[in-house]
């Protein structure tokens, strides 16, 4: 709702500062050049995005996703010692974080809110130290292949959309590695109620 009304706002401010300084046909022109564009981005976009969703799925049916699912269990049942042994948290945690690993975020967030569901269903209400680290590399995202992002650069005109690669590789281990440091940090400072592992 809040999105909505900045978004309306700067409509309305930008036609008003474009009728009250002359130059409407300007705004209304430039309007019309940034739909075009979006569409032809999201066009562009949607090939590739297409393409890795089809990469993921043989990854999927081959087992090769699932393989590198069981790969990650282990150093997932360190981030989340509580959940380790929970296989209905586990399975949906590990095909997130795989999703993630190569870039595809769409498919990576119906993952992440199923194991966020299981998650709550011991703490609901609240927010245990599991969901919040869930949430944190989420955001943070450790990518191998930036897909969304080549995409973009792709459908911008780029010639070559994955040379980001050693830059992301550095960015997101940085942004993970500090965010999963912040948030074990903070479930120290702040230690959960004796029950459940609810906070008070």
């Amino acid at each position: 709702m809040a999105m909505s009304v900045i978004w309306l706002g700067m409509v309305v401010l930008s036609l008003v500062c474009g009728l009250w300084t002359g130059q409407g046909g300007a705004v209304a022109a430039a309007a019309m050049e940034g739909a075009a564009a979006a569409v032809e981005l999201c066009l562009s976009m949607a090939g590739m995005l297409c393409l890795w969703m089809g990469v993921m799925e043989v990854m999927r049916r081959s087992g090769l996703a699932g393989g590198l699912s069981r790969l990650l269990r282990p150093l997932l049942g360190l981030l989340y010692p509580e959940f380790a042994r929970d296989k209905k948290v586990m399975d949906p945690l590990s095909a997130n974080f795989s999703a993630n690993l190569l870039g595809l975020g769409n498919a990576a967030t119906p993952l992440g809110i199923q194991a966020a569901r299981q998650m709550s269903i011991r703490t609901p209400g609240v927010a245990c130290d599991g969901l919040c680290t869930l949430v944190v590399c989420n955001t943070a995202s450790l990518q191998l292949i930036p897909t969304t992002v080549a995409s973009v650069r792709a459908a911008a005109g780029c010639a070559a959309p994955f040379d980001i690669l050693p830059a992301v590789w550095l960015a997101s281990v940085c942004s993970v590695g500090v965010g999963i440091a912040a948030s074990k940090l903070f479930a120290r400072l702040w230690p959960a109620a004796e029950t459940g592992g609810v906070r008070a």
